[in-house]
């Protein structure tokens, strides 16, 4: 399933990314309240 090498690669990183700072922004949130 390799789409051009990198492209797929790259958009799959910024979901783990943006999954990631969900977390921590959620965690963070919780601590708060």
């Amino acid at each position: 399933m390799s789409d051009c090498g990198g492209r797929g690669n790259s958009s799959f990183a910024l979901i783990v990314v943006l999954f990631i700072l969900l977390i921590i922004v959620g965690t963070s949130f919780g601590k708060s309240y």
